[in-house]
């Protein structure tokens, strides 16, 4: 327990800290957001405030997961490693996109194709990872059987299959954070308490974990807990940026954070054994996904009408009038209320094997 708070709380200051200075560093060298004519009118302001944030995330929840173990002289577990490659990697994609942007002075930043050949290599690697490395047990991080609270074990796939879901559960993670990053504080304060469920969720696999065939009453899930040091972790750095993020922004996540926090979060899914109760747990990723998926949709089909002023979803409550943080705020209850039924329904299916 003490390497998991120890986690959180260096992980937390260091975007504390780590966000101020990259605030500065990034200001002076006139590295800032290009902001899109298209959107709502209020954003212009937003015009040339730095961007890339997302490092400070980065950098402080890798550094905190290393240096909790090594002052507790814990084991690091392959489960982490392969979360944090998956991570780190899909931000540093994030990265070459954002730089791509502010260095040019537009809001397209890398070609498509060559972002996503980047996504696909860093997911294919996860995706490969979990399916090997055992433990003494045979249990590996993932597993091919897609999960719900567990896995199904009639939902078994081949592992190639298998292979083939972890990476679009990956993509479908990242771009909807990516799409949720449009307003002051949302992202980083959605994951927030969706890293903060799966710490939870994470502890309660580790008190109830067993070694043999997974039942109503425990979990077969490798390095449960050492899973809540990594969930702590991105759980107090989303906090600590909050910090700098909440409106007015000093810093913006950029694709850098917001493809990194996506990552990890489905990161966390395929290894807690938990792949369609992310649907619940992240669901407002999930709606402002719909929203853009649903617009795009009708426009196509329709030849130019549209259900909502404009998407990503919080966007078309902007431009009915509401106020940003008004938006935010109640994003944001309603990203609380999906985070305590997807907790609830997995504490209930243990109650109720009982």
């Amino acid at each position: 327990m003490k390497n998991i708070l120890l986690a959180g709380g260096l992980s937390m200051l260091g975007t504390l800290l780590g966000t101020r200075w990259l605030i500065g560093y990034l200001a002076r060298r006139g590295l800032g957001q290009y902001v899109r004519d298209d959107g709502p009118k209020t954003h212009a302001a937003k015009q040339g405030t730095p961007t890339m944030g997302g490092a400070a995330i980065i950098v402080s929840v890798v550094v905190s997961y290393f240096l909790a173990h090594l002052i507790t002289w814990t084991h690091v577990t392959m489960s982490a490693l392969l979360v944090l490659w998956l991570f780190a990697g899909l931000g540093f994609i994030g990265f070459l996109d954002d730089w791509t942007k502010i260095s040019k002075q537009r809001s397209l930043g890398l070609k498509p194709k060559g972002k996503l050949i980047g996504q696909a290599i860093v997911a294919v690697v996860f995706a490969v990872g979990v399916m090997m490395f055992p433990n003494r047990h045979g249990v590996t991080p993932g597993s091919p059987a897609i999960s719900f609270l567990r896995d199904i074990p009639w939902l078994a796939l081949p592992v190639w299959l298998a292979v083939i879901w972890v990476i679009v559960l990956i993509a479908a993670a990242s771009n909807g954070v990516n799409l949720t990053d449009g307003l002051d504080g949302l992202a980083p304060g959605s994951a927030t308490m969706v890293f903060a469920a799966y710490t939870l969720l994470s502890l309660w696999q580790f008190n109830q974990w067993c070694t043999g065939q997974a039942g109503p009453q425990c979990y077969t899930v490798r390095d449960p807990h050492d899973m809540a040091v990594v969930a702590l972790s991105l759980t107090g750095a989303c906090f600590g940026f909050l910090w700098w993020n909440a409106k007015p922004a000093k810093i913006f996540l950029g694709d850098t954070g917001s493809l990194a926090i996506g990552g990890a979060v489905a990161g966390l899914a395929v290894v807690s054994r938990t792949e369609l109760l992310l649907l619940i747990i992240g669901g407002l990723f999930v709606i402002e996904t719909l929203s853009v998926i649903i617009q795009v949709g009708v426009f196509k089909i329709t030849g130019g009408k549209r259900v909502f002023k404009m998407a990503p979803l919080h966007h078309h409550f902007e431009l009915k009038g509401w106020n940003e943080i008004t938006v935010v705020i109640r994003f944001w209850i309603i990203c609380g209320l999906l985070v305590a039924t997807g907790l609830s329904i997995f504490y209930a299916e243990w109650v109720v094997g009982q």
